[in-house]
């Protein structure tokens, strides 16, 4: 096997920084807040991931203190809307920086949340209603600051489509979940001709 070797603070040396495609698929935050004077933002995050089981906990990353890291930070909650191939050419029309409203600009219905006040977008098939537990702004090896800001949240309320409950288990296939890839456009989806099956060792 022949080796590609860098250091990140040297350089690449490649046409595009690998790391984010090989650190991939990565499941899309999309990610609804309100500021303090209840105005709504919706923003897609590619950093994002489960983060613990019990209690559940989500977190997403911000490259800089951006509009939803100073909603988070000012109400203390959000949602998850699981972003999905039907609802491709919206989530990626919430990525702009304009300072709008993301849900009217991409014609996204917003519906209540039970849990929390952020909305939620109502056509995702699962939303995760969330409580801010932690805001960090992450750091070097050398403890110098990124400028990138990491926010966990406490799930306090999930909304799922029966639809996709078969027989009460959730099929991940089913809601077509997108993921976003390396490269400046690449995403891909889950088929269940992927699927493969294996036991934990006891």
């Amino acid at each position: 096997m022949t080796e590609h070797f860098y250091r990140p603070a040297d350089g690449h040396r490649l046409p595009h920084d690998p790391f984010n495609s090989i650190v991939a698929p990565r499941p899309i935050g999309w990610i609804g807040t309100l500021d303090a004077q209840g105005r709504r933002n919706l923003a897609p995050y590619s950093f994002f991931n489960a983060l613990n089981y019990i209690p559940p906990l989500v977190g997403f990353s911000s490259n800089g203190w951006k509009g939803t890291v100073a909603n988070v930070d000012a109400t203390r909650e959000f949602t998850w809307n699981l972003a999905t191939r039907s609802l491709a050419e919206q989530m990626n029309a919430t990525s702009t920086t304009e300072d709008i409203d993301e849900f009217e600009a991409a014609g996204l219905e917003a519906g209540a949340s039970l849990e929390v006040k952020a909305p939620r977008v109502a056509a995702a098939p699962v939303t995760f209603e969330c409580r801010v537990t932690q805001i960090i702004e992450l750091q070097t090896a050398a403890g110098d600051a990124t400028g990138s800001w990491f926010t966990v949240g406490e799930v306090v309320g999930v909304h799922i489509d029966e639809d996709l409950l078969v027989d009460g288990i959730y099929d991940t296939a089913r809601a077509q979940p997108i993921l976003r890839a390396g490269g400046p456009t690449a995403y891909f989806g889950i088929d269940t001709s992927n699927r493969f099956d294996m036991r934990r060792p006891t």
